[in-house]
């Protein structure tokens, strides 16, 4: 199985942003871990990140045909994005929505998910936890597709 692992604005600073809420560990320890969980489960993981909306885009539809399972975390954009909504839809690839922090527990405007609407499963304040949750859930689901 070939999970893509896409992950949205500010997420690249990991370990400086918001300690309190993110902690210290940086995003080369989150690839890290998610490719020390892929290897457990014996699964292939590739990772984008960006900071704009329309290369998140871009990396969701040139997973078309290729990618069997995405793991995102849209950050800022979980609660603005239909584009990424839509992108989701179009290439209709399983998609679990993982967020490092319980969002449900922040600001209210954190509280809304366009991409839920499309995910299978949404995975919240377990840290780099939540995604090797999303791989599990991919594999256990969608492995043998």
């Amino acid at each position: 199985m070939k999970i893509l692992i896409v992950n949205g604005p500010n997420i690249n600073m990991l370990g400086i942003r918001e300690k309190n809420i993110y902690g210290t560990e940086t995003y080369e320890d989150l690839l890290k871990f998610c490719e020390d969980a892929a290897e457990e489960l014996g699964v292939e993981v590739s990772f984008f990140q960006s900071n704009h909306e329309g290369a998140i885009v871009d990396a969701i539809q040139a997973a078309y045909g290729k990618a069997d399972g995405i793991v995102i975390n849209p950050a800022a954009y979980t609660h603005t994005s239909v584009a990424i909504l839509d992108a989701l839809k179009a290439v209709s690839i399983p998609t679990v929505e993982v967020h490092i922090s319980d969002v449900s527990k922040r600001d209210d405007f954190r509280r809304i998910s366009y991409v839920r609407e499309y995910c299978v499963k949404t995975v919240m304040g377990k840290g780099f936890g939540g995604y090797k949750e999303a791989m599990e859930f991919l594999t256990e689901n969608y492995g043998t597709r």
